[in-house]
C-alpha cells in the first residue's frame, strides 16, 4: 500500500474494487484484485483509526468516527465510487472510536456505542438515513460498551457482544438484540466466556460464531456458537493458540478463515486458522508472511481473502498486503468444449451426463452436440442437431429425451423445426414443427408430459414479439395451439409450480407496456390463463427459479427502466402475491441461475451494464437469512453461456461468450455445504 495502517478499513465496493481507509491517517486508496495494483484517492478530511466503513445500498460508503480512547474523530464522511471523492457527513451526536456500525435489511446504518474520546463507553445508538443524509436516536443499549461486535441477524435484528464498559474497565459477557422495528433493545443469554478483542461471524447456517479475544485481562482460545432461534450460546472447538485482535472472514466455502492477532503479548501471530462448521472445530492453514495484528481483511469477489496492515512488531506498522486463496477454490476450470459456442443450452441427462446442443460462434449457428461426463471430465461426441440453431430451447422430457424447440439460424431466421434427442441411441428424431418461428422463448414440462412453450419473438421488429402459446405431445411428437397469453412477452421466465400450474413473469413486451412487470399463470386442465399479482420491478431477461417445496418464486435482476437491476423479490404461490428481498450485490442482465442441493440459490455472471460490462462473478442467494454471498468469479467475463447442475451437486457452466467472442471454456462451481 502507499501507507502504513494499523486498524484501517478494507471494504469491497461493487466495481470490484476494495476501499482501504485510515489507520491512523486520512489517507485512502483502491486495490485492484485483478491486477493487484494499488491507486491513492484524495484523502478522508481527518485522520481515522478504528473507525468503521459501511456499504450502502447506493454503493457509496459511510465512513464513521475513529480514533484513539484520548481522542475519538468527530463527524461522518461519504465515500462515492463514481466520482472517487469525499463529502462531509454531518450530525454525528458525539465523538465515536471502536463503535459498531450495521446496514439494517432498510438501507439504514445502526451505529452503535462506542468511546467518545474520554476513555468511558457508551451505551446509546444511531441510525442514519442515506436518503436524507440525516442521524437519529434510537433505543440504548443495556450496557455501555466499546470494542464490542455488532452482527446483522437473518430476521433483520443486530446481534451485539461483549466489548468493556470502559477504556480499562471491565470486559463484558453480556449481549443484547436491536430491534429496527421498535427501535428497543432486548438482553439475550450471555456468552460463556467474556470476550473483548473478538469476532463475531455470521455464518451460512444463521448462527453466529464468536471466537477468541480478551476474557478479563487474558487472552483467550474459545469459541462459542449464538443460536438466533433459542437465544442461547453453545461452546466450540478451540482455536490452536489464544487469540485477541485478529481478523475473520466468512470464506464462500462456509469455512470462516481466522488471521493473525495476538496470543496477549509477544510475539504476534502470523497464523492463520479455519473453522469447519460440520465439526465445530478449527485447524491450522497457511501461515501469512507477515505478522500481524490490528490489521484488516476483506473477500474478494473470487473467494480470496486480502489481509493488510497492522502491526508486526512493537513500534513497526506495515503497509504491506497478501492474499490468501482457499486450497478449494469456488470455481475451478475443466475440460475444455472442442467448438466455441454462446447462445447454447445445457441439459442434464437422467444419466448423469450432461448434453450441451447448438449454439452461435464465429462461423454461424452449430448443429454440433457434445456430452460432459462428470466422473471422467471429458467431452465426447453425440449426434448433430439436424437443424443449425442458437437461442433456442431444450426441455427434459418425462421419458428421459430432450425437446429442442425453436431458435435461430442466422440474424434474420426464426425457426419452428423441433427435434428429439434419445440418450439410449444418441440420436435425433425431427417432429412437428411449431406453429410459429420464435427465439427466446420458455419452455416448461407440464405435470402431463405435455410441453408448455410461451412467447418469444419471430422477427427482429418489437411489433414481432409473441402473446401465442403452444403445447407438445410426446406422445404424438405434435404441437397444438393453446391459449395465448395476457401480454406478448419476450426475454421473459416461465416456472412450474407444485399446483401444475405455470407462472409466466416479466418480459420485454409490445405497446405501452414495454418492460412489463405484469405476470400470469396457465392451468393446463383449461388451458387458460388468468392474471395475477405484478412484481415490483418491471424487468426482461431476469431469473426465476423455485424455492425449497415451490411455495416460493426467487426472481432476481435482468433490464428494467433505468438499465440493468440489483431488485429481487419472491412470488408468494399461495397469495398470489410479491415483496421485495434483498437486493444482489450487483446488478445483471442475462445471468443464469441453478438452484444447489443446499436450497440456496447461484447466479451466475450477466451483464453489469455501463462500468461493468460483462460480469465474471457470481453470487448466492438463502432464502432463510434474505442475504446474499459472494459465489466467486470464472475464469472469464462471460454471459450467453449454458448452465447445469451436475450429479456431485457441483455446476457447469459450458460456453458463452465475452470480449473475445464465443468461447470454448468450461467452469465447474463447488458449492458450500
Amino acid at each position: 500500500m502507499a501507507s502504513m495502517r494499523v486498524d484501517a478499513t478494507a471494504t469491497p465496493l461493487r466495481n470490484g474494487y476494495v476501499l482501504v481507509a485510515g489507520g491512523g491517517t486520512s489517507a485512502a486508496e483502491l486495490y485492484d484484485p485483478r491486477t493487484g495494483r494499488w491507486f491513492s484517492l484524495g484523502a478522508m478530511a481527518t485522520s481515522r483509526q478504528r473507525h468503521t466503513a459501511t456499504l450502502l445500498s447506493s454503493g457509496k460508503v459511510l465512513v464513521v468516527g475513529g480514533g484513539t480512547s484520548v481522542l475519538a474523530a468527530g463527524g461522518a464522511e461519504l465515500f462515492d465510487p463514481d466520482t472517487n471523492s469525499w463529502s462531509a457527513v454531518t450530525g454525528l451526536d458525539v465523538p465515536r472510536s471502536q463503535h459498531t456500525a450495521t446496514l439494517l435489511p432498510d438501507g439504514r446504518v445502526l451505529v452503535v456505542g462506542g468511546d467518545s474520546g474520554s476513555g468511558n463507553a457508551l451505551s446509546s445508538a444511531l441510525l442514519y438515513s442515506p436518503a436524507t443524509g440525516t442521524w437519529a436516536a434510537t433505543g440504548r443499549m443495556g450496557a455501555a460498551r466499546l470494542g464490542h461486535t455488532a452482527t446483522l441477524l437473518p430476521d433483520g435484528q443486530v446481534l451485539v457482544t461483549g466489548g468493556r464498559d470502559s477504556a480499562n474497565g471491565t470486559v463484558l459477557a453480556t449481549a443484547e438484540r436491536y430491534d429496527a422495528m421498535t427501535g428497543e433493545w432486548t438482553p439475550v443469554g450471555s456468552m460463556t466466556t467474556q470476550r473483548m478483542g473478538h469476532t463475531a461471524t455470521l455464518l451460512l447456517s444463521g448462527q453466529v460464531l464468536v471466537a477468541g479475544g480478551f476474557a478479563g485481562s487474558l487472552a483467550t482460545d474459545t469459541s462459542e456458537l449464538f443460536d438466533p432461534g433459542t437465544g442461547t450460546w453453545t461452546s466450540q472447538g478451540l482455536l490452536p493458540s489464544l487469540c485477541v485482535f485478529h481478523t475473520a472472514t466468512l470464506l464462500t466455502s462456509g469455512q470462516v478463515l481466522v488471521t493473525g492477532g495476538s496470543t496477549g503479548g509477544q510475539p504476534y501471530l502470523d497464523r492463520a486458522v479455519l473453522y469447519s462448521p460440520a465439526t465445530g472445530t478449527w485447524a491450522e492453514t497457511a501461515t501469512m508472511a507477515t505478522r500481524r495484528i490490528s490489521h484488516a481483511a476483506a473477500l474478494l469477489p473470487s473467494g480470496d481473502v486480502l489481509v493488510l496492515g497492522g502491526v508486526s512488531q512493537v513500534g513497526s506498522r506495515n503497509a504491506s498486503a497478501e492474499r490468501y486463496r482457499p486450497a478449494v477454490p469456488p470455481w475451478s476450470t475443466a475440460a475444455s468444449l472442442v467448438t466455441a459456442r454462446s447462445q447454447l443450452s445445457t441439459t442434464r441427462l437422467d444419466t448423469g451426463d450432461v448434453l450441451v446442443a447448438g449454439g452461435a460462434s464465429s462461423a454461424g449457428a452449430l448443429s454440433s452436440a457434445v456430452l460432459y461426463d462428470e466422473a471422467t471430465n471429458t467431452w465426447r461426441d453425440t449426434a448433430a442437431l439436424g437443424t443449425a440453431r442458437f437461442l433456442h430451447s431444450a426441455t427434459p422430457l418425462s421419458d428421459g429425451r430432450v425437446l429442442v424447440s425453436g431458435g435461430q439460424r442466422d440474424a434474420s431466421t426464426w425457426l419452428s423445426a423441433t427435434e428429439v434427442y434419445a440418450p439410449t441411441t444418441g440420436t435425433w428424431t425431427p417432429v412437428g414443427d411449431l406453429g410459429t418461428g420464435r427465439a427466446r422463448h420458455t419452455a416448461t414440462l407440464l405435470s402431463s408430459g405435455k410441453v408448455l412453450v410461451t412467447g418469444g419473438a419471430s422477427g427482429a421488429s418489437t411489433s414481432s414479439t409473441l402473446a401465442s402459446a403452444e403445447l407438445f405431445n410426446p406422445s404424438t411428437g405434435t404441437w397444438s395451439p393453446t391459449s395465448a397469453m395476457g401480454h406478448a412477452r419476450t426475454y421473459h421466465a416461465a416456472v412450474r409450480l407444485p399446483s401444475g400450474e405455470v407462472l409466466v413473469m416479466g418480459g420485454s413486451s409490445t405497446g405501452t407496456d414495454p418492460i412489463t412487470a405484469s405476470a400470469e399463470l396457465f392451468n393446463p386442465t383449461t388451458g387458460t390463463w388468468s392474471p395475477t399479482g405484478s412484481m415490483a420491478v418491471a424487468r426482461y431477461g431476469h431469473i426465476a427459479v423455485p424455492l425449497g417445496n415451490g411455495s416460493q418464486v426467487l426472481v432476481a435482476g435482468g433490464w428494467g427502466v433505468d438499465g440493468p437491476l440489483r431488485s429481487a423479490e419472491l412470488y408468494d404461490v399461495a397469495r398470489g402475491t410479491w415483496r421485495t428481498v434483498a437486493p444482489m450485490s450487483l446488478p445483471r442482465y442475462l445471468p443464469h441461475a441453478t438452484v444447489l442441493p443446499s436450497g440456496r440459490v447461484l447466479v451466475v455472471t450477466g451483464e453489469g451494464g455501463s462500468g461493468l460490462g460483462v460480469l465474471d462473478s457470481a453470487e448466492v442467494y438463502d432464502a432463510a437469512m434474505n442475504a446474499w454471498t459472494v459465489a466467486g468469479t470464472l475464469s472469464t467475463r462471460n454471459t450467453h453461456h449454458g448452465l447445469s447442475l451436475l450429479p456431485s451437486g457441483r455446476v457447469l457452466v459450458a460456453g458463452g461468450s465475452g470480449s473475445g467472442g464465443a468461447r470454448v471454456g468450461v467452469d465447474v462451481y463447488s458449492p458450500a455445504p
